[in-house]
């Protein structure tokens, strides 16, 4: 069973369904710590109900990213964390940081920093990627677990969930819908970690024995001759 370091900065969603995945023995890992930049950020209060130890690192008013990033590693490594999850954190991390969690022999090579975005990546990387999606007028929406790098959401995609945007579409609705995805998909990838099922080679990640989409064509609004 893997340890994990769960960062958040906002109300927590991504983490509850980390934390109800645990607790239901789908995936083999098990929730070591919280750690959130924001004072009072309603993942804190959900990793307390579940018996989740946090910490709290406030970033407000941070300019040395480096060295607030190492501090995080130091809290991290308190905790003995195995893999590191993102779950709605508002900050970029730092190569210090991510060579602190880059790839061992435990994790078979791959690195071990996590995150859910709310996008079809390389599309509307960011923040407000469904308001992105939305203004643009993209057909499409959906959502990416990927690996960390040093970029903003480049890292290499893990899987990749895809959502239809609809005429009557706004941020909101769009966006409700795509995290109920990010709550199927981040526990899948995680599990795919935790069994040693993922392997990266340049950009592209390998899923062992995973089921691939059919080959099917998807098209969106559906087309009226053939």
């Amino acid at each position: 069973m893997i340890r994990l370091g769960v960062l958040a900065s906002g109300g927590g969603t991504n983490l509850q369904a980390i934390l109800d995945a645990c607790g239901a023995r789908r995936i083999a890992a098990e929730v070591a710590v919280v750690v959130s930049n924001v004072p009072g950020a309603g993942a804190l209060d959900r990793a307390r109900k579940a018996g989740v130890a946090t910490e709290v690192l406030p970033s407000k008013g941070i300019t040395d990213r480096e060295g607030y990033d190492l501090r995080l590693v130091e809290v991290l490594r308190a905790h003995r964390v195995d893999l590191v999850c993102l779950a709605g954190y508002m900050r970029l991390v730092t190569p210090a940081f991510l060579r602190a969690f880059g790839p061992t022999a435990e994790a078979r090579g791959c690195p071990r920093v996590l995150n859910v975005h709310p996008g079809l990546l390389p599309s509307f990387p960011g923040l407000h990627a469904q308001r992105q999606c939305v203004e643009y007028g993209a057909r499409f929406a959906g959502c990416t677990v990927h690996f960390v790098d040093e970029g903003t959401d480049t890292g290499p995609v893990i899987a990749q969930a895809i959502v239809p945007v609809l005429p009557e579409d706004g941020e909101e609705d769009l966006a409700r819908r795509i995290l109920e995805q990010e709550h199927r998909l981040y526990p899948q990838a995680i599990q795919w970690f935790a069994e040693g099922r993922l392997s990266v080679v340049g950009r592209r990640v390998a899923v062992a024995g995973a089921r691939t989409a059919p080959p099917a064509a998807v098209a969106n609004p559906q087309p009226e001759i053939g």
